[in-house]
């Protein structure tokens, strides 16, 4: 085998960036669970001993991490006073209520990654993996990860683009929001549109449980319930608006579900599908974005499929073309991408 040296080095070099980057995402989760994110917010450089302190942590724990979040780049560090700080941004992803939660998305990563060797296993035999069969991290961490998106772009650009589902929604409509998980997005609508009543379905019994959970602290339980379906069998017709957030790739017979939202909705209804953003072709998608949702397919959404009836396995890069064949095959005749984000595109489904 003739190794060129050069070659080696640069990817031993790789290597060690994505080892540390990997393990810097335990550490940022480690951080928010012992709350150092919070007490580094805002605060102005700190020493150890200082944040140790203000956190009531082990000052050599904390000395070590400060360390480790430093050589990552996360924070700043001033030799001279040996102390550290996080500048603006980085305290807002990190700790703020209304930030994009890093680290909920090292929560998601971490708990994936727990099941990699049982991944590992179905490649082997071909068998799938469920979502249920996932650390209870990864349903948590999927809603920190996705309801900072949903806060920003749902009700202030996704549903503005949809043809008339607006006004529908602020005079009174009903809406079935499937595969709800915890209900971030069906709690999201029901606060922004009171006139109307929303019902979030989802095969996973435990996030039913949660997100009725979630509704009774928004305030919305009067105008919100979460039943446990499948998405090719969720009860009830005539629904004015159902929608689909980044879950349709995971569903073992698209079709099916595409065939059975057709006869639930009402003759003018409407079906919104949010999916990730991505090129029909596999070379348009050899970018960042790409690496994490085919990443995140490899270990989560296509074992998910394959786990269903059907085995469709679509996977999150699927691209719009091949999306809009499902929609179509289940009976829409108007199908068109009503607006998109860096990292989602919506599509509007309508008989």
């Amino acid at each position: 085998m003739a190794v060129e040296m050069d070659r080696l080095e640069q990817l031993m070099g790789k290597v060690l960036d994505e080892l540390g980057a990997t393990l810097g995402i335990g550490l940022v989760s480690v951080g928010e669970r012992a709350g150092l994110w919070e007490g580094l917010a805002g605060a102005g450089p700190l020493t150890s001993q200082e944040l140790a302190e203000r956190t009531g942590c082990n000052e050599r724990y904390v000395r070590e991490w400060l360390r480790a979040m430093a050589a990552a780049g996360w924070l700043d560090y001033d030799a001279e006073a040996d102390a550290y700080s996080a500048d603006e941004e980085t305290g807002f992803a990190m700790a703020a209520p209304d930030g994009p939660s890093v680290p909920g998305a090292c929560e998601l990563a971490l708990a994936v990654l727990r099941s990699a060797p049982e991944v590992a296993q179905r490649f082997r035999t071909g068998e799938g993996f469920g979502w249920h069969e996932h650390h209870h991290d990864l349903f948590t961490g999927t809603e920190r990860f996705f309801r900072p998106q949903y806060a920003t772009h749902l009700v202030d650009e996704w549903i503005p683009a949809l043809d008339g589902v607006e006004e529908k929604l602020r005079a009174g409509a009903r809406v079935a929001d499937v595969g709800c998980g915890h209900g971030a997005s069906t709690i999201l609508m029901a606060q922004a549109f009171p006139a109307s009543r929303f019902t979030g379905f989802d095969y996973h019994g435990p996030s039913i449980e949660h997100a009725r959970r979630a509704a009774e602290e928004a305030g919305v339980a009067d105008r919100v319930e979460f039943a446990q379906a499948p998405a090719d069998g969720f009860p009830g017709e005539g629904w004015d608006l159902v929608a689909f957030f980044d879950c349709l790739h995971d569903m073992g017979d698209p079709v099916a579900v595409a065939r059975h939202v057709r006869a639930a909705l009402a003759p003018d209804g409407t079906w919104m599908i949010v999916e990730p953003r991505a090129g029909d072709a596999v070379a348009e998608n050899l970018n960042p974005v790409g690496r994490l949702f085919y990443a995140a397919s490899t270990l989560v959404c296509t074992p998910a499929s394959l786990a269903q009836d059907g085995r469709a396995a679509l996977g999150a890069q699927a691209g719009e073309r091949t999306l809009v064949e499902v929609l179509r095959a289940g009976g829409f005749t108007r199908v068109r991408r009503a607006t998109d984000t860096p990292v989602n595109m919506v599509l509007e489904a309508r008989p």
